[in-house]
């Protein structure tokens, strides 16, 4: 055989029939493939969000200091001629000197109230220090806490100096005064926020910051120390809140070019569209522009808040680009605070964006604290010019023509880009910088439907991109979106509100605070709307309504229950999914949504969904009913009764398919233990003591005594691979520690030594010092306990201990624990040991309160009574007290258990640690009910109190934030496998060339005929007795299983590639092997004769083994109920205890799994709804040995312990679909084979060596071969019409399709050619003529044709 690399370079041939069986694979549906078998059901990990604005500030008070002094220069500048001279567009030499200074005030003052109207505004012209000093300290006293602004115009005064001083004027202006930095920032305290529009005002930042810092270093000392001087002054406040605009570096002078305006700085803070479109004139390239001056810009029409003027329009555009550049170049953290923080800051550190452009044009830096990266080379400002441009050229027409104004193209050319940027980016890459765009385009009309699909598609990106637009500030505008009544943004809006909320749910508060919620409940109760935009919504609602009061008191008025109720049978899953779990929550501790549930009889139409195809819909629905009965209020007769009913129902779901369904099962009936928990308790203590009155005889000691399984005591047998997904509950074969807590209860009526089974009680050999809590691993009900309860309870009538049918309920919710207990998946059976173990612990430590009674006659310990409610149990509801014997305790008489024999079969109990077992102590033989009886070293916690409540309602499996993954992730991307260059789908591609090239190569050997079958090509000791083996169909792997371990080996290789544990217990066994998805991600499944299934992934790779999920596939198949079929003659038994165990049989092209054993009936899982579809009754008494099917014809056929081979028919009623039975064989079949051709045959063979043929729709043989009797295993070749026999006699024979011998094995090659062991199991290779057989010697071999034909 080649290997699969030759493959690769193989040429194509033309399309033929492997090509076709290629095609075929593309076709075949995978199972277990779906993102609930290979994620782990939980929510994501949250993302710290920082996008909400802790501290939101306002501007509330500014200070205007003009030190103008027109007419007067200082004397430290000289100044050109002609000179910059207009302050706020004001030429002062144009009126008298005060005139000129009080119009720049009121100018001044003008042009900042466009930016903040509200703030209240103190002008100080050509002030004094004290002036400065009571303005500042009367602004900042009513600002409290708020942020002031001190605005400083030094033109008229010189410039700052080193020491960090600026000038005023004294009274009669006849000197400079000047001001300390020092005592401004004392006066002006923090929040504030300082603008310089003087030469060298650099100097002043730098003083600044240095005064701060000693400001810091006082306040350190004088906390250090509280006697130093410093700490008797009043405390300075800290200046660290502080932001500081300054006009140039502290070298600079400001620009005198008479074309601009002396106070450049300030009209670029203050004015900027107005020096922006003035500057834009000046530069060269505004020639290129026709007929625009400067005294046409004055005219341009329109006023900068209204956008739909050309005015308005600039100022828009400009605001988004500055904002833009602010993003892309800002540091995050930086950003929000100088952009979202407040308004005002906002508005001047956009313009010191453009400052920062023109002023460097003119040799001038202005300087800020906190200080940002350079942006006057950005990118962004070309668009700006280009803006301007545009606009400018329209301007002579519109003024003299009056033509109408165009729209700039801005807005939508940055969508496109926006729109690039997500079409044809890689994944990992920069954000797009047009974000911040996009907000400002939620304002405008126009183009408000595209920007927010194209914000919807870039948010569907992942949680990151949430993320990003969150801080971006987007949230207020999709908030304030919500109040628009546009049917076309509907979709939009809610797409967009899912993946906000995915990812931050916190916004629940501010939907509800703004009525949001009411736009969800009406695109939810809109039937015209799409079914997953409607899912979208309800989801939205789930969040609103999650843990939050307020929020389900607004969904309740809103109607939302009702109309959830009317969609629960939506054809689309999803939307049924969220619905259920809208409704669970919206019920969830909170009694007005409950009692309106019960009004709509809201628990009955849920009923409907716990039988949905789609297991995560039947897992909501049962989340739901479980919070349904979960609420802690008082509860009444009627409220009793529905709990009562829910719990029967969910009942049902005990085998579902699917163990996130039993997962929440579990957490559903555990709020009702806790609701009801002294009825459980009552229950618990019943099971408790019957337990200890009964035997079972385990299976695992009652081995017959013709079985050839040696011991698995050999030393050749290696340690097994831990698997993760596998806790070690199981994996003890010891009875669980038990907790003494129980030693009262486990006396026996002698009081001498107890016997106790291996399944039975047993009390801690180590006195652990907390109570049994699965924190520390040691439960008060073994596992084997449990599962004892679990088979004791299935046959022994429990209703006539506890003798009121109103317990019934109980008993049967506790049965279905119990039975949950056992689940072969361990995240399942996990939860509910945590339930039954914290009943357990609080029966047993209520039921020895205090000595009761002290009646010295007392030879028999009465079972206990829980009496944590006072003398008698009342029932929640109020139902009478339950005349049952756990009841009757107080009185004298004290009624005996229903006595019953000793069983003879009980093994003797051998205690954990060896020596003696930790109860034998001698007791007195008359001694007081619930004596402790000897004291023991270390009582552990004898008061109930001490315990740790470790039931409590938080109990909860992760499926609700595990469905809300689903929404966070990007649901508009191609699937990996559906995207052709993907690496899936590259691999996929590989494997079903491999799978092309086995099938191709194979059958040229099998259509030349095989002639021998004998030549050994693999032998190895395997570390178990081989039960079953299973040859991988495409790759050298093979499968091999003992009793309740599987091996891997690679047969070509001649290596182990992994051995791991399969979890059964003990008593159990695998019988069945089958690999699904063979041609493609090959899982196993494995089957055991409880009935149990399970299914693994990643063995045989350098991974560790993980359970994929596991199920009961046959409830009734309880080992107890076994052997009703034991094999007549001795040499059928190879090594198997009693039936045939489980048997399977899997169609890959329908996702079918057929299973029967020791039960009357095939039933049918379908594994893509994870349920069972069909039972189909054997109308036999014995057991099914033996399945095949063909997806074809529908038909089934069943090989029978009694001989018989029935056909079924499974598209027929379950009374006509037997369509014949074959009674030719005298005895138990061992194999029975369909043909998968449209007429092909069954084959049979029964342990007598007879093989027959039969045609299905003729009602006898058409052909019968005798092989060697004492048959043990048998398997057919499907393509190669061959059979193999394996005998108890030690030997194999291969025979052809005309019954002729071919091979006939009887010893290992190599080793002096040793006897094969008896055959325990035999299977062919589907496709190459390779056949492996398993010996009860441990060995494993594998035949194959001559090597010339290979």
């Amino acid at each position: 055989m080649k290997m699969d690399s030759d493959l690769l370079h193989s040429p194509a041939v033309g399309l033929t029939e492997e090509e076709e069986a290629d095609m075929n694979d593309w076709k075949l549906p995978l199972a277990f493939m779906k993102k609930r078998h290979s994620e782990k059901i939980e929510g994501s990990k949250a993302l710290a969000q920082s996008w909400r604005m802790k501290d939101r500030m306002k501007t509330v008070s500014v200070a205007l200091v003009l030190c103008l002094n027109v007419g007067v220069d200082p004397p430290d500048v000289v100044k050109t001629s002609p000179c910059a001279r207009l302050e706020c567009w004001i030429d002062p030499l144009s009126m008298s000197p005060q005139k000129a200074l009080e119009t720049i005030g009121a100018s001044l003052q003008k042009q900042y109230e466009n930016w903040q109207p509200r703030a209240r505004y103190k002008q100080s012209l050509d002030p004094t220090v004290d002036e400065v000093k009571k303005l500042c300290t009367s602004l900042r006293r009513n600002a409290k806490e708020e942020r002031v602004l001190f605005h400083y115009n030094g033109h008229g005064v010189p410039r700052p100096t080193v020491n960090g001083e600026i000038w005023v004027f004294n009274k009669n202006y006849t000197q400079y005064i000047p001001l300390s930095i020092y005592d401004l920032q004392t006066w002006m305290g923090s929040p504030s926020i300082f603008v310089y529009d003087c030469s060298n005002a650099g100097i002043i930042v730098k003083s600044f910051k240095q005064f701060a810092l000693q400001r810091e270093q006082e306040l350190e000392v004088a906390a250090i120390n509280p006697s130093h001087p410093l700490a008797q002054m009043p405390l300075p406040p800290s200046m660290k809140n502080c932001i500081q605009l300054a006009a140039c570096e502290a070298s600079e002078l400001l620009p005198m070019n008479p074309d601009l305006p002396a106070d450049l700085f300030t009209s670029c803070l203050t004015t900027p569209i107005k020096i922006a479109l003035r500057w834009f004139c000046m530069q060269k390239s505004a020639k290129l522009v026709p007929g625009v001056t400067l005294d046409l810009i004055e005219k341009i029409p329109g006023r900068l808040n209204d956008r739909r003027t050309p005015l308005g329009e600039l100022n828009w555009i400009f605001t988004a680009i500055t904002d833009t550049i602010a993003w892309n170049v800002l540091p995050r953290d930086l950003f929000q605070k100088l952009f979202r923080q407040d308004l005002l800051v906002a508005s001047l550190f956009r313009n010191f964006l453009l400052a920062e452009r023109i002023m460097r044009s003119y040799n001038c830096t202005p300087v800020s604290s906190p200080r940002l990266p350079p942006t006057y080379m950005h990118a962004m400002w070309q668009a700006w010019d280009l803006a301007v441009d545009i606009c400018l050229s329209q301007l002579p027409t519109i003024i003299e023509e009056g033509t109408a104004f165009r729209h700039s193209p801005f807005f939508a050319e940055q969508l496109t880009a926006f729109q690039v940027w997500l079409t044809m980016g890689v994944e990992n890459r920069n954000p797009p910088e047009q974000l911040p765009i996009v907000l400002q385009v939620l304002l405008s009309q126009v183009h408000r439907l595209r920007a927010l699909d194209l914000l919807g598609r870039f948010l569907d990106l992942g949680p990151w991109a949430v993320s990003l637009a969150l801080s971006v500030g987007i949230f207020p505008y999709v908030l304030k979106l919500l109040q628009s009544s546009a049917r076309e943004l509907r979709p939009l809006l809610v797409f967009i509100w899912a993946k906000i909320l995915a990812v931050d749910s916190s916004c629940q508060a501010d939907l509800v605070k703004d009525n949001g919620h009411k736009y969800f409940l009406s695109v939810l109760a809109d039937s015209y709307m799409p079914a997953e935009h409607r899912t979208m919504a309800v989801f939205i609602l789930a969040v609103i309504v999650n843990s939050y009061n307020t929020g389900q008191e607004a969904c309740l008025q809103g109607n939302l229950i009702a109309n959830c109720l009317e969609q629960l049978s939506d054809p689309h899953p999803l939307l049924r999914q969220w619905v259920a779990i809208c409704l669970g929550r919206i019920w969830q501790n909170f009694e007005p949504a409950r009692w309106c549930g019960v009004r709509d009889s809201a628990h009955e139409k849920l009923y409907t969904l716990l039988s949905d195809p789609i297991p995560e819909v039947r897992c909501a629905a049962v989340f739901a009913l479980g919070t349904f009965v979960g609420n802690s209020a008082e509860r009444t007769d009627h409220s009793t009764t529905i709990d009562h009913n829910v719990a029967m129902m969910l009942a049902q779901l005990i085998n579902d398919g699917s163990p996130v369904v039993r997962k929440e099962l579990v957490v559903a009936l555990s709020h009702l233990v806790v609701q009801y928990e002294s009825n459980f308790c009552t229950v618990a203590l019943q099971f408790i003591e019957e337990e200890k009155n009964y035997t079972v005889p385990s299976p695992a000691n009652t081995a017959e005594p013709g079985s050839l399984t040696p011991v698995r005591d050999s030393p050749a047998i290696p340690r097994l691979r831990s698997v993760n997904s596998y806790t070690n509950i199981r994996a003890a074969t010891t009875a669980r520690n038990l907790n003494k807590s129980l030693q009262n209860l486990n006396l026996n009526e002698e009081g001498g030594p107890a016997a106790f089974s291996p399944g039975n009680l047993s009390t801690s050999s180590s006195t652990s010092s907390t109570l049994g809590s699965p924190d520390n691993d040691e439960y008060i009900l073994s596992f084997e306990t449990i599962d004892k309860m679990r088979r004791v309870s299935s046959y022994s009538s429990l209703n006539s201990l506890i003798g009121v049918s109103f317990n019934s309920v109980y008993t049967q919710i506790w049965r279905v624990l119990l039975h949950l207990a056992a689940d072969p998946f361990p995240e399942v059976s996990d939860l509910a040991m945590k339930v039954l173990n914290s009943i357990a612990y609080k029966a047993t430590m209520n039921a020895r309160p205090q000595r009761i009674l002290d009646s010295g006659s007392l030879t028999q310990s009465a079972p206990a009574s829980p009496t944590s409610k006072g003398t008698h149990i009342h029932q929640a509801g109020g139902s009478p007290p339950m005349p049952s014997a756990s009841s009757s305790s107080l009185t004298n008489e004290v009624p005996k258990p229903p006595a019953r024999e000793q069983t003879a079969t009980r093994p003797p109990y051998t205690p954990t640690l060896g020596g003696q077992a930790p109860h034998s102590h001698q007791f007195p033989r008359t001694r007081k009910m619930f004596d402790k009886g000897p004291e023991q070293a270390g009582e552990d916690g004898d008061e109930p109190g001490g315990h740790r409540n470790y039931i409590s309602a938080a109990l909860q499996t992760g499926l609700c934030d595990w469905s809300a993954k689903y929404f966070a992730q990007p649901v508009m991307k191609i699937p990996e496998e559906h995207d052709l260059e993907s690496q899936v789908r590259m691999e996929r591609q590989w494997r079903f060339l491999r799978n092309t090239r086995v099938r191709r190569q194979s059958r040229g050997i099998t259509q030349r005929g095989v002639s021998r079958l004998d030549d050994q090509i693999f032998i190895n000791r395997n570390p178990g007795v081989p039960s079953v083996v299973k040859f991988h169909p495409f790759n050298t792997c093979i499968a091999v299983a003992d009793k309740d371990s599987i091996c891997f080996w690679d047969w070509e290789k001649g290596e182990r590639l992994d051995y791991f544990y399969n979890g059964n217990p003990r008593y159990t066994r695998i019988t069945a092997m089958e690999y699904l998805n063979g041609h493609d991600c090959s899982l196993l499944l494995t089957a055991t004769d409880d009935g149990a299934l399970r299914i693994w992934k990643n063995f045989a790779d350098q991974k560790n083994p993980e359970m994929v999920t596991a199920w009961q596939g046959l409830s009734d198949m309880l080992p107890t109920t076994r052997g009703l079929a034991r094999r007549v003659s001795i040499y059928l038994d190879r090594s198997k205890q009693g039936g045939a165990g489980m048997v399977v049989d899997w169609e890959q092209e329908t996702g079918l799994l057929m299973t029967s054993g020791d039960v009357r009936v095939v039933r049918i899982w379908d594994t893509d709804r994870e349920m069972k579809v069909q039972d189909i009754p054997t109308g036999a008494d014995s057991c099914v040995t033996s399945l095949s099917c063909d997806s074809q014809r529908s038909l089934i056929v069943a090989g029978l312990g009694d001989g018989s081979v029935r056909v079924f028919d499974r598209r027929m009623g379950p009374n006509e679909c037997r369509v014949m039975t074959y009674r030719e064989h005298g005895a138990w079949v061992v194999k029975a084979h369909l043909q998968k051709e449209t007429d092909g045959h069954i084959i049979s063979v029964s342990v007598n060596g007879d093989v027959r043929f039969f045609e299905p729709r003729s009602p006898d043989s058409i052909n019968v071969l005798q092989t060697v009797k004492g048959l043990t295993a048998l398997d057919i070749h499907p393509q190669a019409n061959l059979f193999a026999c394996g005998s108890m006699n030690q030997f194999i024979a291969v025979y052809n399709a005309n019954g002729d011998v071919i091979s006939n094995i009887k010893y290992y090659d190599g080793f002096m050619g040793q006897r094969i062991g008896a055959i325990s199991c035999l299977a062919f290779h589907p496709h190459w003529p390779h056949l492996a057989v398993g010996s009860n010697d441990y060995y494993m071999s594998i035949y194959s044709a001559e090597k010339r034909l290979r």
